[in-house]
């Protein structure tokens, strides 16, 4: 009889801290994606990123756009940089093409949304009208492109940061050898691009450097390996020689941080902000995760980090430079 009575008081004890262990981790959870939380992310120079967005809303994109506002309402971000394939899947056609309204404008509604964007082209863009991407910063008061590529420097309390924006696609032979598909790829000079992006990272003396681009220069994808041969060829090199921070894109889907031997360059994947895909680590990979989301920049003089955000709400890793 004691014996039973031992039983079943076990039992009790173990329910008992089953639950607890389980009402812990759901308040952690829950924990992670309130607005207290949220604004300890910030810096004093905060940004988004996000790309691989164009799916007419469906799939996580809309949900995303909102979690989106809803953050931007705490972190306050300087500006969101779209890293490329906003428009899924031929691109636009032209200023006046409906994806406009139906991949952006009536998606990401939110007030604290209504900042600027800064663009690069996307594989999918460079399958329609590109001019018509750039030259819908004279339609759009908050989507500015000012060219292919560009560069933008941001300054607060001291703290200063400059993001190198770089049209990838002119970079890769695969689009510039399928002029029936990326009929303008192979109409940009690539080595003039090369040569802007190394005089710009020359005269640089900010305390972080960012390049932002579409294709990834490492990551683990099924893909071409040309791809990211051709950027590993013609790019890597002069990140390298000018100690770029880290070198964030999109493509591929998923979330991916990568480190490579000879080379301090913090090479990430940001994720679809619609539809992603299944990831595995490979040589070189710090962390993968095949969540949607997006990522948030935050800056002071001594730290940089990106943070990488799922479709809830939680920050499940971030990249970090220190000083």
């Amino acid at each position: 009889m004691k014996t039973l009575m031992m039983i079943r008081r076990m039992k009790e004890v173990l329910t008992w801290v089953w639950i607890t262990v389980i009402g812990a981790a759901i308040c952690l959870n829950v924990c992670a994606q309130t607005p207290q939380d949220w604004k300890g992310l910030e810096k004093q120079l905060n940004f988004y990123m996000a790309n691989d967005l164009g799916r007419n809303g469906y799939y996580d994109q809309k949900p995303i756009a909102g979690l989106m506002g809803e953050m931007a309402d705490v972190i306050g971000p300087e500006c969101v940089f779209a890293a490329g394939d906003v428009h899924h899947f031929e691109g636009v056609r032209s200023v006046n093409d409906p994806l406009w309204m139906t991949n952006y404008e009536l998606i990401y509604t939110h007030p604290e949304l209504m900042i600027d964007w800064f663009p690069v082209l996307g594989n999918h863009e460079y399958r329609g009208d590109t001019q018509a991407v750039l030259d819908y910063t004279n339609v759009s008061r908050r989507w500015s492109m000012p060219d292919r590529y560009y560069t933008n420097v941001f300054e607060k309390k001291g703290t200063t940061i400059r993001f190198v924006m770089i049209d990838t696609a002119p970079l890769i032979d695969k689009y510039r050898n399928e002029s029936g598909t990326y009929p303008d790829a192979c109409k940009q000079d690539m080595d003039r691009q090369l040569a802007w992006i190394d005089s710009v990272l020359t005269a640089a003396k900010e305390d972080w450097l960012v390049v932002i681009g579409h294709h990834p220069i490492y990551a683990e994808t099924p893909k071409d390996d040309s791809e990211r041969g051709d950027m590993q060829k013609r790019l890597d090199p002069i990140l390298r020689k000018h100690k770029v921070d880290i070198y964030a894109c999109g493509h591929i889907h998923n979330f991916q941080h990568l480190r490579v031997p000879g080379s301090d360059i913090d090479y990430v994947v940001n994720s679809s902000g619609s539809l992603s895909r299944q990831v595995k680590p490979v040589e070189g990979t710090l962390f993968c995760s095949p969540e949607p989301g997006f990522s948030i920049f935050a800056a002071d003089k001594k730290e940089l980090d990106m943070h990488m955000i799922d479709k809830k709400g939680k920050v499940i890793y971030t990249v970090k430079r220190t000083r």
